[in-house]
């Protein structure tokens, strides 16, 4: 878990430094900005943005019973993002796996992706479709889908 608050703790911690320095050189505004910035960074690379993690082997047993999707992404992806805020609140139905904290997950992305970790790779039904338009995952998990 640690792991996954490296990179926003990372940007909160160089922002507010990149921000002090700016700030006493008497910039207020551009360090109020970049501090900013770095704060919406953070949070959108946070824990907080993506629902909770699970194993790729896990994420397909689950998806076997309940027919959902199973999202590859890896953070600071920005493709991976733009899923996910697309997707609103739909997105804690689907089932989530990090590729870099899970590698029978990237070996999953690397075959259907010629060899590549391409995210985000979407499996619906065994099948995977890479970097799919936000709107059609969304029908899928509409209540008529």
């Amino acid at each position: 878990m640690m792991r996954a608050w490296l990179l926003p703790v990372l940007l909160a911690v160089c922002g507010s430094a990149v921000a002090t320095g700016m700030s006493v050189k008497g910039n207020l505004g551009t360090a109020s900005g970049v501090l900013l910035a770095f704060l919406v960074l953070a949070g959108v690379n946070s824990p907080l943005i993506f629902p909770r993690s699970i194993g790729a082997r896990e994420a397909q047993r689950r998806s076997t019973v309940d027919g959902r999707p199973v999202v590859f992404w890896r953070p600071g992806c920005a493709y991976c993002m733009r899923l996910r805020l697309r997707l609103g609140g739909r997105a804690r139905r689907l089932h989530w796996v990090n590729i870099w904290t899970d590698p029978v997950g990237a070996a999953v992305v690397r075959e259907a992706n010629d060899g590549n970790e391409t995210v985000p790779t979407v499996v619906v039904a065994g099948r995977p479709h890479t970097n799919p338009d936000p709107a059609w995952v969304r029908e899928l998990l509409s209540p008529t889908a």
